[in-house]
Protein backbone atom coordinates (compact mmCIF):
# COMPACT_ATOMS: atom_id res chain seq x y z
CA UNK A 1 0.00 0.00 0.00
CA UNK A 2 3.03 2.58 0.48
CA UNK A 3 4.26 2.20 -2.84
CA UNK A 4 0.75 2.65 -4.53
CA UNK A 5 0.57 5.84 -2.02
CA UNK A 6 3.93 6.61 -4.24
CA UNK A 7 6.44 6.24 -1.46
CA UNK A 8 9.98 5.13 -2.24
CA UNK A 9 11.63 2.32 -0.66
CA UNK A 10 13.61 4.51 1.71
CA UNK A 11 10.61 6.19 2.80
CA UNK A 12 8.97 2.43 3.32
CA UNK A 13 12.60 1.04 5.11
CA UNK A 14 11.69 4.34 7.29
CA UNK A 15 8.55 3.30 8.14
CA UNK A 16 9.71 -0.31 8.98
CA UNK A 17 12.62 0.85 10.74
CA UNK A 18 10.59 2.98 13.36
CA UNK A 19 7.60 0.70 13.63
CA UNK A 20 9.59 -2.88 13.89
CA UNK A 21 12.32 -1.87 15.93
CA UNK A 22 15.22 -3.14 13.23
CA UNK A 23 18.55 -1.58 12.32
CA UNK A 24 18.22 0.53 8.82
CA UNK A 25 20.13 -1.48 6.63
CA UNK A 26 17.59 -4.82 7.56
CA UNK A 27 15.11 -2.11 6.76
CA UNK A 28 16.02 -1.53 3.49
CA UNK A 29 15.64 -5.20 2.37
CA UNK A 30 12.81 -5.59 4.14
CA UNK A 31 11.48 -2.51 2.12
CA UNK A 32 11.92 -4.42 -1.09
CA UNK A 33 10.82 -7.74 -0.05
CA UNK A 34 13.92 -9.90 -0.30
CA UNK A 35 15.92 -12.46 1.08
CA UNK A 36 19.43 -12.51 2.45
CA UNK A 37 20.33 -15.11 0.34
CA UNK A 38 19.01 -12.64 -3.24
CA UNK A 39 20.67 -9.44 -1.98
CA UNK A 40 24.26 -11.31 -0.92
CA UNK A 41 23.56 -12.62 -4.45
CA UNK A 42 23.07 -9.44 -5.99
CA UNK A 43 26.13 -7.86 -4.00
CA UNK A 44 28.39 -10.39 -5.08
CA UNK A 45 27.45 -10.44 -8.89
CA UNK A 46 27.29 -6.44 -8.52
CA UNK A 47 30.69 -5.97 -7.02
CA UNK A 48 32.23 -9.17 -9.94
CA UNK A 49 35.67 -7.71 -11.11
CA UNK A 50 36.19 -4.92 -8.70
CA UNK A 51 39.04 -5.38 -6.32
CA UNK A 52 37.82 -4.36 -2.90
CA UNK A 53 34.75 -6.25 -3.44
CA UNK A 54 33.97 -8.41 -0.34
CA UNK A 55 32.59 -12.02 -1.15
CA UNK A 56 28.93 -11.95 0.94
CA UNK A 57 27.17 -14.88 2.10
CA UNK A 58 23.65 -14.87 3.28
CA UNK A 59 24.76 -15.16 7.14
CA UNK A 60 27.73 -12.18 7.01
CA UNK A 61 24.65 -10.07 5.48
CA UNK A 62 22.81 -11.15 8.48
CA UNK A 63 25.23 -10.16 10.90
CA UNK A 64 25.71 -6.82 9.23
CA UNK A 65 22.52 -6.57 9.81
CA UNK A 66 21.84 -7.28 13.25
CA UNK A 67 25.45 -4.89 14.21
CA UNK A 68 27.08 -7.72 15.14
CA UNK A 69 29.81 -6.88 12.59
CA UNK A 70 30.55 -3.85 10.84
CA UNK A 71 31.22 -3.77 6.94
CA UNK A 72 34.26 -1.99 5.47
CA UNK A 73 34.33 1.61 4.00
CA UNK A 74 34.13 -0.20 0.17
CA UNK A 75 31.57 -2.34 1.37
CA UNK A 76 28.95 0.36 2.26
CA UNK A 77 29.62 2.03 -1.08
CA UNK A 78 28.80 -1.44 -2.90
CA UNK A 79 25.55 -1.37 -0.14
CA UNK A 80 24.56 1.98 -1.09
CA UNK A 81 25.11 1.69 -4.58
CA UNK A 82 22.99 -1.87 -4.63
CA UNK A 83 20.42 -0.46 -2.81
CA UNK A 84 19.98 3.37 -4.67
CA UNK A 85 20.26 5.37 -1.45
CA UNK A 86 22.88 6.67 0.78
CA UNK A 87 25.14 5.72 3.36
CA UNK A 88 22.93 7.94 5.87
CA UNK A 89 19.64 5.71 4.63
CA UNK A 90 21.78 2.62 5.69
CA UNK A 91 22.11 3.87 9.38
CA UNK A 92 26.25 4.54 8.74
CA UNK A 93 25.88 8.63 8.31
CA UNK A 94 29.56 9.07 7.46
CA UNK A 95 30.84 6.83 10.31
CA UNK A 96 29.09 5.38 13.00
CA UNK A 97 30.17 6.34 16.06
CA UNK A 98 30.67 4.47 19.17
CA UNK A 99 29.09 6.14 22.45
CA UNK A 100 31.79 5.37 26.04
CA UNK A 101 29.10 4.18 28.10
CA UNK A 102 31.98 2.98 30.44
CA UNK A 103 35.00 1.78 30.54
CA UNK A 104 34.46 -1.70 29.32
CA UNK A 105 30.64 -1.02 27.05
CA UNK A 106 29.92 0.67 24.03
CA UNK A 107 26.65 1.06 22.58
CA UNK A 108 26.67 1.83 18.69
CA UNK A 109 24.41 4.57 17.82
CA UNK A 110 22.66 4.38 14.46
CA UNK A 111 22.70 8.10 13.03
CA UNK A 112 18.79 7.90 11.86
CA UNK A 113 17.85 6.94 15.52
CA UNK A 114 19.89 9.52 17.83
CA UNK A 115 22.49 12.09 16.34
CA UNK A 116 26.68 11.62 17.51
CA UNK A 117 27.06 13.87 19.91
CA UNK A 118 29.97 14.16 22.47
CA UNK A 119 30.09 13.87 26.21
CA UNK A 120 31.67 17.09 26.60
CA UNK A 121 30.66 19.37 29.17
CA UNK A 122 27.85 22.11 28.85
CA UNK A 123 26.03 20.80 25.45
CA UNK A 124 22.24 20.71 26.34
CA UNK A 125 20.70 17.48 25.62
CA UNK A 126 23.47 15.14 25.36
CA UNK A 127 23.68 13.10 27.69
CA UNK A 128 19.42 12.90 27.34
CA UNK A 129 19.90 11.67 23.64
CA UNK A 130 22.81 9.24 24.73
CA UNK A 131 20.80 7.73 27.52
CA UNK A 132 17.94 7.56 24.79
CA UNK A 133 20.55 6.37 22.03
CA UNK A 134 21.46 3.39 24.22
CA UNK A 135 17.92 2.28 25.05
CA UNK A 136 16.86 2.03 21.68
CA UNK A 137 20.18 -0.07 20.51
CA UNK A 138 18.70 -2.36 23.66
CA UNK A 139 15.40 -2.71 22.04
CA UNK A 140 16.48 -3.10 18.95
CA UNK A 141 18.35 -5.92 20.11
CA UNK A 142 16.28 -7.58 21.67
CA UNK A 143 13.94 -7.52 18.93
CA UNK A 144 16.51 -9.49 16.82
CA UNK A 145 15.57 -12.89 15.79
CA UNK A 146 15.74 -15.10 13.09
CA UNK A 147 12.74 -17.31 13.29
CA UNK A 148 9.42 -16.52 11.68
CA UNK A 149 6.22 -17.39 12.95
CA UNK A 150 6.14 -19.50 9.70
CA UNK A 151 9.42 -21.14 9.92
CA UNK A 152 8.23 -21.88 13.98
CA UNK A 153 4.81 -23.55 12.58
CA UNK A 154 6.67 -25.62 10.05
CA UNK A 155 8.95 -26.80 12.64
CA UNK A 156 5.98 -27.76 14.94
CA UNK A 157 4.57 -29.59 11.66
CA UNK A 158 7.73 -31.46 11.01
CA UNK A 159 8.08 -32.35 14.60
CA UNK A 160 4.78 -33.57 14.98
CA UNK A 161 5.34 -35.81 11.65
CA UNK A 162 8.11 -37.31 13.18
CA UNK A 163 6.49 -38.01 16.62
CA UNK A 164 3.51 -39.95 14.57
CA UNK A 165 6.01 -41.95 12.55
CA UNK A 166 7.67 -43.22 15.66
CA UNK A 167 5.38 -45.22 16.74
CA UNK A 168 5.64 -47.87 13.85
CA UNK A 169 9.14 -46.93 12.03
CA UNK A 170 11.85 -49.14 13.51
CA UNK A 171 14.26 -47.10 15.34
CA UNK A 172 17.39 -46.92 13.24
CA UNK A 173 16.16 -45.21 10.37
CA UNK A 174 14.33 -43.02 12.66
CA UNK A 175 16.84 -42.16 14.36
CA UNK A 176 18.35 -40.15 11.56
CA UNK A 177 15.04 -38.60 10.88
CA UNK A 178 15.10 -36.96 14.42
CA UNK A 179 18.84 -36.04 14.18
CA UNK A 180 17.80 -34.16 10.88
CA UNK A 181 15.05 -32.52 12.46
CA UNK A 182 16.92 -31.95 15.51
CA UNK A 183 19.72 -29.81 13.76
CA UNK A 184 17.51 -27.48 12.25
CA UNK A 185 16.01 -26.39 15.64
CA UNK A 186 19.96 -26.16 16.54
CA UNK A 187 20.40 -24.26 13.75
CA UNK A 188 17.83 -21.61 15.27
CA UNK A 189 18.37 -21.86 18.52
CA UNK A 190 22.07 -20.71 18.69
CA UNK A 191 21.19 -16.75 17.58
CA UNK A 192 19.30 -14.94 20.44
CA UNK A 193 15.81 -15.41 19.82
CA UNK A 194 12.59 -13.50 21.44
CA UNK A 195 12.20 -15.64 24.76
CA UNK A 196 8.65 -17.82 23.74
CA UNK A 197 10.63 -18.27 20.34
CA UNK A 198 13.19 -19.77 22.87
CA UNK A 199 10.79 -21.43 24.82
CA UNK A 200 9.49 -22.86 22.04
CA UNK A 201 12.70 -24.29 20.30
CA UNK A 202 13.66 -25.73 24.08
CA UNK A 203 10.92 -27.84 24.07
CA UNK A 204 11.07 -28.78 20.73
CA UNK A 205 14.46 -29.61 21.23
CA UNK A 206 13.31 -32.10 24.54
CA UNK A 207 10.88 -33.91 22.14
CA UNK A 208 13.33 -34.69 19.91
CA UNK A 209 16.09 -35.49 22.35
CA UNK A 210 13.71 -37.85 24.35
CA UNK A 211 12.61 -39.84 20.99
CA UNK A 212 16.27 -40.04 20.42
CA UNK A 213 17.02 -41.59 23.39
CA UNK A 214 13.98 -44.15 23.28
CA UNK A 215 15.60 -45.15 20.10
CA UNK A 216 18.96 -45.56 21.48
CA UNK A 217 17.59 -47.86 24.10
CA UNK A 218 15.20 -50.33 21.46
CA UNK A 219 18.76 -50.36 19.82
CA UNK A 220 20.80 -51.50 23.04
CA UNK A 221 22.38 -48.25 22.84
CA UNK A 222 22.29 -47.68 26.70
CA UNK A 223 25.54 -45.28 27.43
CA UNK A 224 24.44 -43.03 24.67
CA UNK A 225 20.25 -43.48 25.72
CA UNK A 226 21.36 -42.34 28.78
CA UNK A 227 23.07 -39.09 27.63
CA UNK A 228 20.24 -38.58 25.04
CA UNK A 229 17.70 -38.29 27.90
CA UNK A 230 19.89 -36.16 30.01
CA UNK A 231 19.86 -33.71 27.42
CA UNK A 232 16.04 -33.80 26.93
CA UNK A 233 15.66 -33.39 30.52
CA UNK A 234 18.07 -30.38 30.29
CA UNK A 235 15.65 -28.73 27.73
CA UNK A 236 12.79 -29.43 28.96
CA UNK A 237 13.90 -27.55 32.02
CA UNK A 238 15.38 -24.78 29.80
CA UNK A 239 11.52 -24.25 28.32
CA UNK A 240 10.68 -23.93 31.75
CA UNK A 241 7.28 -25.99 30.09
CA UNK A 242 6.03 -27.94 33.54
CA UNK A 243 3.99 -30.90 31.09
CA UNK A 244 7.47 -31.17 28.58
CA UNK A 245 9.34 -31.25 31.96
CA UNK A 246 7.17 -34.32 33.43
CA UNK A 247 6.98 -36.04 30.51
CA UNK A 248 10.77 -35.97 29.57
CA UNK A 249 11.15 -37.82 33.38
CA UNK A 250 8.68 -40.58 32.58
CA UNK A 251 9.60 -41.39 29.19
CA UNK A 252 13.62 -41.39 30.82
CA UNK A 253 11.88 -43.87 33.26
CA UNK A 254 11.94 -46.72 30.71
CA UNK A 255 15.52 -47.09 30.29
CA UNK A 256 15.96 -47.83 34.21
CA UNK A 257 12.54 -50.29 34.29
CA UNK A 258 14.30 -52.58 31.53
CA UNK A 259 17.48 -52.25 32.43
CA UNK A 260 18.09 -51.07 36.06
CA UNK A 261 18.36 -50.33 38.46
CA UNK A 262 14.63 -50.32 39.28
CA UNK A 263 14.63 -47.60 41.89
CA UNK A 264 15.91 -44.82 39.37
CA UNK A 265 13.08 -45.78 37.38
CA UNK A 266 10.59 -45.21 40.35
CA UNK A 267 12.85 -42.35 41.01
CA UNK A 268 12.17 -40.56 37.43
CA UNK A 269 8.55 -41.31 37.44
CA UNK A 270 7.66 -40.51 41.17
CA UNK A 271 9.34 -36.88 40.29
CA UNK A 272 7.56 -36.26 36.86
CA UNK A 273 4.24 -37.48 38.75
CA UNK A 274 5.32 -34.08 41.70
CA UNK A 275 6.19 -32.18 38.56
CA UNK A 276 2.36 -31.95 37.29
CA UNK A 277 1.44 -31.25 41.02
CA UNK A 278 -1.82 -33.53 41.42
CA UNK A 279 -3.94 -32.15 37.82
CA UNK A 280 -5.16 -34.66 35.92
CA UNK A 281 -3.28 -34.88 32.35
CA UNK A 282 -2.25 -37.77 30.75
CA UNK A 283 1.88 -37.11 31.74
CA UNK A 284 -0.02 -37.39 35.04
CA UNK A 285 -1.60 -40.61 33.71
CA UNK A 286 1.94 -41.66 32.20
CA UNK A 287 3.99 -40.92 34.81
CA UNK A 288 2.08 -42.80 37.77
CA UNK A 289 1.49 -45.90 35.57
CA UNK A 290 5.29 -46.02 34.88
CA UNK A 291 5.35 -45.74 39.19
CA UNK A 292 2.96 -48.47 39.38
CA UNK A 293 4.78 -50.95 36.86
CA UNK A 294 7.97 -50.04 38.62
CA UNK A 295 6.91 -50.37 42.33
CA UNK A 296 5.34 -54.45 40.86
CA UNK A 297 8.60 -55.42 39.99
CA UNK A 298 9.94 -54.23 42.82
CA UNK A 299 7.70 -56.31 44.74
CA UNK A 300 6.24 -53.28 46.43
CA UNK A 301 2.66 -54.24 46.17
CA UNK A 302 1.32 -51.24 48.45
CA UNK A 303 2.53 -48.67 46.31
CA UNK A 304 1.87 -50.13 43.16
CA UNK A 305 -1.94 -50.48 43.98
CA UNK A 306 -1.98 -47.13 45.33
CA UNK A 307 0.28 -45.48 42.14
CA UNK A 308 -2.34 -47.70 39.59
CA UNK A 309 -5.26 -46.28 41.23
CA UNK A 310 -3.88 -42.49 40.53
CA UNK A 311 -2.87 -42.95 37.51
CA UNK A 312 -6.48 -45.10 36.86
CA UNK A 313 -8.25 -41.58 38.01
CA UNK A 314 -5.74 -38.91 36.13
CA UNK A 315 -6.62 -40.95 33.08
CA UNK A 316 -9.89 -40.74 33.40
CA UNK A 317 -10.15 -37.12 34.69
CA UNK A 318 -8.03 -36.10 31.85
CA UNK A 319 -9.75 -38.00 29.29
CA UNK A 320 -6.38 -39.02 27.82
CA UNK A 321 -7.97 -41.86 26.13
CA UNK A 322 -9.36 -39.38 23.30
CA UNK A 323 -6.25 -37.95 22.48
CA UNK A 324 -4.38 -38.17 19.35
CA UNK A 325 -3.03 -42.25 19.43
CA UNK A 326 -0.31 -42.14 16.56
CA UNK A 327 1.94 -39.55 18.30
CA UNK A 328 4.67 -40.51 20.46
CA UNK A 329 4.19 -38.12 22.87
CA UNK A 330 0.35 -38.97 23.33
CA UNK A 331 -1.02 -41.50 26.14
CA UNK A 332 -3.82 -43.46 24.61
CA UNK A 333 -6.02 -46.04 26.28
CA UNK A 334 -4.41 -48.64 24.50
CA UNK A 335 -0.58 -47.92 26.10
CA UNK A 336 -2.69 -47.16 29.64
CA UNK A 337 -3.02 -50.81 29.46
CA UNK A 338 -0.23 -51.54 28.54
CA UNK A 339 1.24 -50.11 31.63
CA UNK A 340 -1.69 -51.38 33.67
CA UNK A 341 -0.93 -55.12 31.82
CA UNK A 342 2.63 -54.52 32.98
CA UNK A 343 1.78 -53.95 36.57
CA UNK A 344 -0.45 -57.04 37.06
CA UNK A 345 1.64 -59.14 35.35
CA UNK A 346 4.28 -58.18 38.17
CA UNK A 347 2.30 -58.35 40.83
CA UNK A 348 1.06 -62.12 39.93
CA UNK A 349 -2.52 -61.24 39.03
CA UNK A 350 -2.74 -63.48 36.08
CA UNK A 351 -6.66 -63.37 35.20
CA UNK A 352 -6.76 -59.83 35.99
CA UNK A 353 -3.91 -58.69 33.46
CA UNK A 354 -5.28 -61.58 30.75
CA UNK A 355 -8.11 -59.43 30.43
CA UNK A 356 -6.45 -56.15 30.14
CA UNK A 357 -3.97 -57.57 27.44
CA UNK A 358 -6.53 -58.50 25.15
CA UNK A 359 -8.49 -55.17 25.93
CA UNK A 360 -4.75 -53.66 24.77
CA UNK A 361 -4.19 -55.79 22.04
CA UNK A 362 -7.93 -55.24 20.44
CA UNK A 363 -7.27 -51.41 19.84
CA UNK A 364 -3.99 -51.14 18.38
CA UNK A 365 -4.11 -50.94 14.73
CA UNK A 366 -2.46 -53.12 11.90
CA UNK A 367 0.63 -50.43 11.44
CA UNK A 368 1.88 -50.36 14.48
CA UNK A 369 5.64 -50.82 16.23
CA UNK A 370 6.98 -53.45 19.29
CA UNK A 371 3.98 -52.53 22.07
CA UNK A 372 1.66 -55.81 20.89
CA UNK A 373 4.52 -57.56 21.28
CA UNK A 374 5.37 -56.56 24.75
CA UNK A 375 2.06 -57.67 25.00
CA UNK A 376 2.13 -61.10 24.28
CA UNK A 377 5.66 -61.59 26.24
CA UNK A 378 3.56 -60.33 29.50
CA UNK A 379 0.75 -63.10 28.22
CA UNK A 380 3.32 -65.41 28.23
CA UNK A 381 4.90 -64.47 31.51
CA UNK A 382 1.54 -65.09 33.04
CA UNK A 383 1.45 -68.62 31.82
CA UNK A 384 5.16 -69.18 33.42
CA UNK A 385 3.69 -68.11 36.85
CA UNK A 386 0.67 -70.05 35.70
CA UNK A 387 3.03 -72.90 36.20
CA UNK A 388 2.85 -74.03 32.14
CA UNK A 389 6.42 -73.35 31.07
CA UNK A 390 5.97 -75.48 27.69
CA UNK A 391 2.86 -72.81 26.73
CA UNK A 392 4.63 -70.03 27.99
CA UNK A 393 7.87 -70.17 25.59
CA UNK A 394 6.12 -71.32 22.88
CA UNK A 395 3.72 -68.07 23.11
CA UNK A 396 7.15 -65.97 23.50
CA UNK A 397 9.17 -68.07 20.47
CA UNK A 398 5.81 -67.07 18.17
CA UNK A 399 5.34 -63.59 19.69
CA UNK A 400 9.10 -63.24 18.71
CA UNK A 401 9.13 -64.54 15.87
CA UNK A 402 6.09 -62.59 14.38
CA UNK A 403 8.17 -59.48 14.85
CA UNK A 404 9.23 -57.81 11.47
CA UNK A 405 13.36 -58.08 11.85
CA UNK A 406 14.22 -54.65 11.52
CA UNK A 407 11.76 -54.38 14.84
CA UNK A 408 13.82 -57.19 16.29
CA UNK A 409 15.91 -54.82 18.55
CA UNK A 410 17.77 -55.69 21.98
CA UNK A 411 14.96 -54.62 24.01
CA UNK A 412 12.34 -56.99 22.18
CA UNK A 413 15.23 -59.64 23.10
CA UNK A 414 15.02 -58.88 26.74
CA UNK A 415 11.50 -58.77 27.28
CA UNK A 416 11.53 -62.17 25.75
CA UNK A 417 14.24 -63.63 27.79
CA UNK A 418 12.30 -62.17 30.86
CA UNK A 419 9.97 -65.02 29.83
CA UNK A 420 12.43 -67.55 30.84
CA UNK A 421 13.34 -65.69 33.94
CA UNK A 422 9.98 -66.00 35.18
CA UNK A 423 9.82 -70.24 34.74
CA UNK A 424 10.73 -72.36 37.72
CA UNK A 425 14.63 -73.21 37.51
CA UNK A 426 14.21 -76.05 36.61
CA UNK A 427 11.81 -75.28 33.20
CA UNK A 428 14.56 -72.88 32.51
CA UNK A 429 16.74 -75.86 31.55
CA UNK A 430 13.69 -77.51 29.58
CA UNK A 431 13.74 -78.20 26.02
CA UNK A 432 10.34 -75.32 25.48
CA UNK A 433 13.22 -72.86 27.13
CA UNK A 434 16.35 -73.85 24.70
CA UNK A 435 14.09 -73.92 22.04
CA UNK A 436 13.60 -70.39 22.58
CA UNK A 437 17.07 -69.51 23.69
CA UNK A 438 18.10 -70.57 19.99
CA UNK A 439 15.40 -68.79 18.17
CA UNK A 440 16.40 -65.36 20.41
CA UNK A 441 20.22 -66.31 18.95
CA UNK A 442 19.05 -66.58 15.28
CA UNK A 443 20.04 -63.67 13.18
CA UNK A 444 16.95 -61.27 12.18
CA UNK A 445 15.02 -62.69 8.82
Amino acid sequence: MAYRRGESPCQVAQAIRVHCSVTSLRAQRLARGLTLKEVADGLNTLGKGRADSPRVDGDQLGHWETGRHQPRPATVGLLCEYYGCGSQDLGYGPAAVAIQVSSSAAVLVDPLVAPPTSLGPGVAGTFEQQVDAARRSVDRTLAVGTVSATQLDLLDEQVLWAREQYVYTPPAPMIAVLLGHLSEVEDLAVDRQPAAVQVRLSELTAMLATLIADALMKLGQLPRSQSWYATARNAADDSGNTEVRARVRAQAAMLPFYYGPLEAAVSLSREARIICRGRPSATTAFASAAEARALAKLGDVEGADAALRHATAAFEQSKAGGSTENDAFAFPERRFRLYESGTLTALGRTDQARRVQEAALRLYPTKTGIDPALLGFEKAICLAHEGNPVKACELASITFLRIAPEHRTPIVEQRAREVIGALPSDAQRGRAARQLHEILGCPPG
